[in-house]
């Protein structure tokens, strides 16, 4: 069987580009390593309860067209990320905004908090930031830094944060509102039962292949051709990491049933900033669309090292991975009908609009 496009990724970037590509009346084929469609978006009912396998995924955008996109495929609701921070037995709000600067120091008005911060930055005295701990310092002094970024950056990247470099935090937000929202963008849900069945109906009417790899793939399935590929995967392992392995960060889910409790934190994000606690943050997924079900399910999110065979979550965009990444571009550009797409194939993370915008573009221009 012949097709125009064959499409490594059935996650949301290939999933949106076969839709377009089936719009403009091309054939696509899908396939995916995992046994299911969606990527890290895909979600399943447990207990009647929509888990997030892969982790939280909030939509959230400012693009008014990429909402609408989405809104074709599913009904979202009005869910406002929101989360809490636990650091050992103190609470705080995140974003840092004046609710989380009042339980720090007790003050009310953003001219104490403004007055707080700048006192501690200018007692640091430090000129030019050598590391990530001194950039984090400079940027909100030491309260929020040992409290509310520290350890659950240290966990996160799994290493001490005078060992990594500064640029890695660029800004670190403060808000001087009683604003706990944290995104800025004004289009932010959840698909109302789960992100899978957007996947599903982005696919409708096109071939998907799931539980064989693209290395398989070419070994077993000789009877599909194709004219291009679109390869959602890590570009490194496309060229059988002959330059190099880039970095990445991998993620550990530990995913709990409890049919006898029916609210666990009151809040669909807690994060645990403190080194101590091994996991970042438990999400208790029936907050996300509101649920009021008996029972509910929680996830407890452990970093880890990636290694191969390993799931690849985020990028190590440092210096050294970047100039690996452009020598993996540079053989990406030689190779003939070959398309990278998505946060490993293009070795960057990306947001979810990001993501559908990336791949629309791609489909635009492949017209």
């Amino acid at each position: 069987m012949h097709y125009d496009y064959l499409i490594v990724g059935a996650g949301l970037f290939g999933s949106v580009f076969a839709h377009e590509m089936k719009k403009r009346g091309k054939g696509c084929y899908v396939i995916d390593k995992r046994d299911h469609t969606g990527g890290n978006i895909y979600t399943e009912k447990r207990i009647g309860i929509s888990v997030h396998c892969y982790g939280a995924h909030i939509f959230h955008t400012s693009n008014k067209d990429i909402w609408d996109y989405m809104g074709q495929f599913a009904e979202f609701n009005h869910y406002i990320n929101s989360p809490v921070a636990v650091y050992k037995n103190e609470l705080y709000n995140l974003p840092f905004n004046m609710n989380t600067f009042s339980k720090l120091w007790n003050i009310k008005t953003p001219k104490e908090a403004k007055e707080k911060i700048a006192e501690q930055i200018a007692e640091l005295s430090i000129k030019e930031p050598k590391n990530l701990e001194e950039q984090a310092l400079s940027l909100v002094g030491g309260d929020v830094y040992e409290k509310l970024v520290k350890g659950y950056t240290e966990k996160q990247w799994g290493r001490d944060c005078r060992e990594l470099p500064a640029f890695l935090i660029r800004r670190l937000p403060l808000r001087f509102t009683y604003d706990n929202n944290y995104f800025n963008d004004p289009y932010q849900g959840i698909p109302k039962g789960g992100y899978t069945g957007i996947v599903e109906k982005l696919l409708s009417g096109i071939p998907v292949e799931t539980g064989i790899s693209w290395q398989e793939f070419r070994k077993k399935r000789t009877d599909i051709t194709y004219d291009k590929l679109l390869y959602t995967g890590m570009i490194d392992e496309y060229f059988d990491y002959r330059l190099g392995e880039l970095e990445y960060r991998s993620l550990r889910f530990e995913t709990t049933e409890l049919p006898e409790e029916d609210n666990y934190q009151g809040n669909a994000v807690v994060n645990y900033t403190e080194r101590e606690v091994p996991y970042t943050r438990i999400i208790e997924h029936k907050h996300f669309e509101f649920g009021k079900q008996p029972g509910t399910v929680i996830t407890k999110e452990y970093p880890a090292e990636w290694k191969r065979g390993d799931e690849p979550y985020y990028p190590v965009n440092d210096e050294k991975n970047g100039r690996l990444y452009e020598a993996y571009r540079k053989l990406a550009e030689r190779e003939k009908n070959v398309l990278f797409g998505g946060r490993l194939g293009q070795y960057r993370y990306y947001d979810m609009d990001r993501t559908i915008e990336a791949a629309l573009k791609m489909a635009e221009d492949e017209e």
